[in-house]
């Protein structure tokens, strides 16, 4: 979940020009996408994020899992690039299955139907993009949840305060809180790290109403995260180039970080819902 921007060397040499789009082939595109059975919305701002794709337009991100899922989904924070185009996202794969941008090679079209946004980390940073992504969010189909990337060497109960201070009240058809349990630091067992944990979990639980959900890698789960945790909260699995995680009982599953996703410039985590 947690990354860091990178940015390329700037191409050297002349810029090329760019080509102009005949009108029919928009009018093509859209209507493939109409015969797919799924209106994706081709505005200005839409068509401008198209062409700025430039050679990375044809280029194809991770393959969606061969089973059957019931909604796709994004994660994100600051760390993504921008601008993010809320009323376009979409998941677009070619024939061979893979995630792609390029509407002329779609052959299924997905929308992303939830997005999970970095609210804090530890206990008193808050992602600087929260509010921002929050509120976009909030004005468009997609529901949203708010997560918390949790520090093993923090008190758990003052990291929840950051959370719920940071993300405020809910709405009732947003996702609930989620706890982002990567790392332990250094001294820390296992005994101490699930206990911050409750901690946390049970701080929210009870401001919210609601059960939180733990996100975490395969080996987390299976090694780290106690037996307690793990039956009382769902789970959302972090498991790459896998035909499916090793651990059974999770509600979502991160099956990559880079995916190709219409509407976001770069690679992003894609999740599906069981």
């Amino acid at each position: 979940m947690e990354k860091k921007k990178t940015t390329g060397k700037k191409a050297k040499g002349r810029r090329k020009r760019k080509l102009k789009v005949p009108a029919w082939a928009a009018v093509a595109a859209a209507a493939l996408i109409v015969a797919l059975g799924i209106g994706l919305p081709l505005g200005r701002r839409a068509w401008l994020e198209r062409q700025s794709l430039g050679g990375d337009k044809a280029r194809a991100g991770a393959s969606l899992p061969a089973m059957a899922f019931s909604e796709l989904g994004i994660d994100i924070s600051h760390h993504n690039e921008g601008p993010i185009l809320w009323d376009s996202l979409r998941v677009m794969v070619d024939r061979s299955g893979r995630t792609i941008r390029d509407l002329e090679r779609a052959r299924k079209v997905y929308p992303v139907k939830f997005v999970f946004i970095k609210a804090t980390e530890g206990v008193s940073m808050k992602d600087p993009k929260f509010k921002s992504y929050w509120a976009e969010a909030g004005e468009h189909d997609i529901r949203r949840g708010a997560y918390h990337f949790f520090r093993s060497s923090r008190d758990g109960e003052l990291q929840a305060k950051n959370f719920i201070a940071t993300v405020g009240s809910l709405r009732h058809s947003d996702l609930p809180p989620v706890l982002d349990i990567e790392t332990i630091h250094r001294g820390c067992t296992y005994k101490l790290l699930n206990e911050r944990i409750l901690q946390w979990l049970k701080a929210v639980e009870a401001h919210y109403g609601c059960k939180p959900i733990i996100y975490t890698s395969d080996s987390f789960a299976r090694d780290i995260i106690s037996e307690e945790i793990k039956k009382g909260y769902p789970i959302w699995i972090a498991h790459y180039e896998v035909e499916s995680p090793l651990s059974k009982d999770w509600t979502y599953w991160q099956f990559t970080d880079r995916a190709h996703v219409y509407g976001m410039p770069g690679p992003v985590d894609l999740s599906i819902r069981k």
